[in-house]
């Protein structure tokens, strides 16, 4: 999979802007919808450890902030030299909102690249059903 130039500029241009001053390690994050729209996070570590957020969760935040509730294709950057995958928590963050086969990049400062589908990244996702209960 090649990245649009456009979102691997972007994304190299976002670490810079990501709050990592505990683990050193800058991600930038982007979400494509089904209609191209793409919309970007950062990391942003905090002190109190679990309350920071990934730079997945802040893209998927722009993008569902924006009006948007499908993503087709993620694409994860750092400034780490090798490729680095969604965490866990992030890959069911993005089963939430992806499209059937929904594409996962990754990909390095020096434009190395290589994808998976979130079903092969997180392969018991799940999806709860948000029709409310009625008694």
């Amino acid at each position: 999979m090649t990245v649009p130039s456009a979102v691997a500029e972007q994304l190299r241009a976002l670490l810079d802007r990501a709050h990592a001053p505990y683990s050193r390690v800058q991600v930038a994050a982007a979400v494509e919808g089904p209609d191209g729209e793409v919309h970007y996070g950062v990391n942003v570590e905090n002190a109190a450890y679990p309350q920071g957020w990934c730079a997945e969760a802040s893209a998927i935040g722009a993008a569902v902030s924006a009006g948007h509730k499908a993503i087709a294709r993620v694409y994860v950057s750092s400034n780490l030299p090798e490729l680095v995958w969604p965490c866990g928590g992030c890959r069911q963050k993005i089963f939430e909102f992806a499209q059937a086969g929904c594409e996962v990049v990754t990909l390095t400062p020096d434009g190395r690249t290589d994808s998976r589908t979130i079903e092969q990244l997180l392969p018991m996702g799940f999806r709860l059903d948000p029709t409310p209960h009625r008694s």
